[in-house]
């Protein structure tokens, strides 16, 4: 049995993740996944920001730091900025990510800088009240829009992959064993590198979408998600209501903390 105790800071339990949250699967598959990189904990750092999501690195026990709403990928960018040996994986959320940081998200994967980010989908803000999100669907209920939500939803996945991402791939908690490969393959990139992860919120979205039995939220990951390879193969027709998941992006492109160092040493010759 795999010893999930090595990386785990015990004295944070027990969680604050409600019953049939999917975040506690994503945090399973992220240990396992650094089991499998070999990194020294020493050599690897994980960034937060504000959100059921954020709080994951208070439960890991390697090098972490919990920042403020939206803000995460600005810390990790500083982080490795000042050591780019480093692996820093940004751990986010919908809300947190692309809202009050969308433009950090955005032109983070312009840059293309080496960090990893976990980017869990849960279609709503879950911690703060239950708000819209940008990522909550057209006609889906929140505490702010009881009514149903009148505005298009982003395509996260997608909105990295326009703004010049290296690796992007779409996982699930339902699909844990290919959440932990991607994750994998997301740090082993060069490159910003973006892993969406749809995680059920039985309490602050499936509750207000008759969707309120964790069961029945994992039934709709089983159901609803769609290898590339498939999804390929569907019709528009047939991709409607659908979510295309593993990986979507994966291209070699220059670098931003080695161009960043290769200027620094040119400035330094100069003198």
């Amino acid at each position: 049995m795999f010893d999930y105790l090595r990386y785990i800071r015990e004295r944070n339990f027990p969680h604050i993740w409600c019953s049939g949250c999917g975040d506690g699967i994503v945090l399973k598959a992220l240990i396992r996944a650094v089991d499998k990189l070999g990194i020294s904990r020493d050599e690897m750092v994980m960034v937060s920001g504000i959100g059921c999501s954020s709080r994951t690195p208070g439960y890991v026990d390697i090098n972490t730091l919990h920042t403020t709403h939206g803000r995460a990928i600005p810390f990790a960018t500083g982080v490795k900025l000042a050591n780019p040996k480093l692996h820093v994986i940004v751990v986010t959320g919908d809300g947190d990510a692309t809202a009050i940081g969308g433009n950090h998200y955005i032109h983070a994967a312009r840059r293309n800088i080496d960090l990893t980010v976990l980017l869990y989908n849960n279609y709503i803000y879950g911690m703060t009240g239950g708000q819209v999100s940008p990522t909550t669907p057209r006609g889906k209920r929140a505490s702010t829009a009881p009514f149903g939500n009148q505005e298009p939803a982003f395509n996260i996945s997608d909105l990295a992959e326009a703004a010049g991402a290296s690796f992007v791939a779409r996982g699930d908690v339902y699909h844990a064993q290919k959440l932990e490969k991607l994750i994998v393959k997301a740090v082993q990139k060069k490159g910003f590198s973006v892993v969406e992860i749809l995680s059920p919120c039985p309490t602050a979205y499936g509750r207000r979408n008759r969707m309120a039995h964790p069961v029945k939220m994992m039934e709709w990951l089983r159901d609803q998600t769609v290898p590339v390879a498939k999804w390929e193969r569907l019709s528009p027709e047939e991709r409607e209501g659908k979510v295309r998941t593993g990986i979507i992006v994966d291209v070699d492109k220059v670098e931003y903390t080695e161009t960043n160092d290769k200027l620094i040493e040119s400035l330094k010759a100069d003198k």
